[in-house]
């Protein structure tokens, strides 16, 4: 709106916050006493006469006003006898427009979570009020589509008190027998019939299969609002924030930005908690991203670069995309997240393309991340460039035929499933393995995994991995010798991998 306003970026938190302030609700003139229904706070007609008054929100810790004393206000410091008190005036305006109603005074709160349902107490002068007068209060369901609204003189009225059509049909629905809840597909979808595959999209699909299902195909996604951002100071950073600071922190430090200049553009973001708190924040992620950058310096020696690539399948169609991160004849990647399998068959896919599309160099990978005790590396060699085209042929048959159905393949839990195959555990021990992976409890009564994961439980819902294991194998598929269709997937995914994961 301003002058020297510049085209930027907003998420819908900062739009909100942008714009709270102008579709702000504004006062304007009230037609008082007219006959019409009026809309006010309690504080101009608190003493005007009304046939029907109704008070809505009185609910505990809203009404009377919470009052905060500020750290920079002197005089509540020290409050004086006379002063204006929130509380109290509340009380009497309360009061007041009780003695306003002539004819029928209805009193509104909320009653109960809305998430929950657990009871909420009124505000404490109506719970004065109803000591006063037993039996007055009516409780009226959460939900318009609840059986009570239907009932003559379930809700204090001679008659139903909703008319409400849709909800009366949702109700009688309930009474319905309840159906099991089906599969979130009943056949495969019909295949896309595309010529070319782009690079980046089968990447995505193989760090997440069914996340790219939902998205490319159905166009579905899991969004995420955002929250808007604090006022308050902060006193401590962790979670994703954490990782968000330390990611930060890493860009600027690859990009050559110093770590002192880098620590100071995070502190002016307003994030990090002041002095000593921060601190102790900020030093040991700060330590962590600088032996990162110091110990693949060697790595990065030389321009990034992206290079361009289009590969011919054995089936005629066409691969193409970009490579970034390219030093010399190595794709590096340095990332702040623990080094996890999404990060491991992106660079093996990106390896693929460059052996398969540029022969005739020493293509070689490395993906850094963090470890247990510092950095961890996954290093990739190379296969041969027919290797490398007969690999990307399957895995763009697995990408269109995962384009036609949520495929029973989780990154993390079948990349543990393959390694314990590859090492020579029998099945059993594999799948035990690969459970923990997809769902193991925490000492504090938490469950985390893949199963947690948001695009999983759309289409699984609270799924355990043998639910996955349903689907027997294919016949005909590679690796006949697996027992269902989640180990065949797995294994034609990661054991090309493995084969040619290793230092170098």
């Amino acid at each position: 709106a301003g002058d020297r306003a510049d085209v930027v970026r907003l998420g819908l938190s900062d739009a909100r916050a942008l714009l709270a302030h102008r579709l702000r609700g504004r006062p304007t003139r009230a037609n008082f006493r007219t006959g019409h229904l009026t809309m006010c706070t309690m504080v101009p007609m608190r003493s005007v006469p009304h046939r029907v008054v109704c008070l809505l929100g009185l609910d505990d810790g809203v009404f009377p006003r919470q009052t905060h004393v500020d750290g920079d206000d002197v005089l509540a410091r020290t409050p004086q006898v006379g002063e204006r008190e929130p509380r109290a005036e509340d009380r009497q305006l309360f009061l007041d427009a009780v003695l306003a109603a002539e004819e029928r005074l209805v009193v509104l709160y909320t009653g109960a979570d809305e998430r929950t349902g657990a009871e909420r107490p009124p505000a404490v002068p109506l719970g004065e009020l109803l000591d006063l007068l037993p039996d007055v209060v009516v409780r009226h369901p959460l939900q318009p589509f609840d059986g009570r609204n239907f009932v003559a003189g379930a809700l204090g009225e001679p008659g139903p008190f909703s008319f409400d059509a849709a909800a009366r049909s949702g109700a009688a629905a309930l009474l319905e027998p309840r159906a099991a809840a089906g599969a979130f597909l009943d056949k495969p979808l019909a295949p896309r019939e595309d010529a070319a595959v782009d690079l980046d999209d089968l990447v995505r699909f193989l760090e997440h299969p069914v996340r790219a299902f939902l998205r490319q195909r159905l166009g579905l996604t899991s969004v995420d609002e955002g929250e808007e951002t604090e006022d308050a100071i902060p006193v401590e950073v962790k979670g994703l924030a954490d990782w968000a600071v330390g990611d930060r922190l890493l860009r600027a430090g690859l990009a050559g930005v110093g770590r002192d200049a880098a620590v100071r553009a995070e502190r002016l973001r307003g994030e990090l908690p002041p002095g000593a708190l921060g601190d102790a924040v900020v030093t040991p992620l700060a330590r962590n991203v600088e032996d990162l950058v110091t110990k693949t310096a060697g790595l990065r020696a030389g321009d990034a670069d992206a290079l361009d690539v289009t590969v011919v399948l054995p089936d005629g169609s066409r691969l193409s995309g970009t490579v970034p991160g390219v030093h010399d004849d190595r794709i590096v990647r340095v990332e702040y997240s623990r080094l996890g399998a999404k990060h491991r068959v992106r660079a093996w896919v990106q390896l693929l393309a460059l052996v398969a599309g540029r022969p005739g160099r020493d293509w070689r990978a490395a993906t850094v991340g963090r470890g247990s005790d510092g950095p961890a590396m996954a290093g990739l060699v190379p296969p041969t460039p027919e290797d490398a085209v007969v690999a990307l042929g399957t895995l763009v048959a697995l990408y269109r035929l995962g384009l036609c159905e949520p495929l029973p393949l989780a990154p993390r839990t079948s990349s543990v499933y393959a390694e314990r195959r590859r090492a020579g555990s029998p099945v059993a021990g594999a799948v035990a393995k690969a459970a923990t992976e997809w769902r193991r409890s925490l000492n504090d009564g938490r469950e985390i995994g893949d199963f947690d994961d948001a695009e999983h439980r759309r289409v699984w819902g609270d799924a355990r991995l043998r639910d996955l294991l349903g689907q027997p194998a294919v016949r005909g598929e590679p690796f006949a010798d697996e027992q269902h269709r989640f180990g065949q997937l797995a294994r034609q995914v990661w054991d090309p991998l493995l084969d040619h994961e290793g230092m170098f």
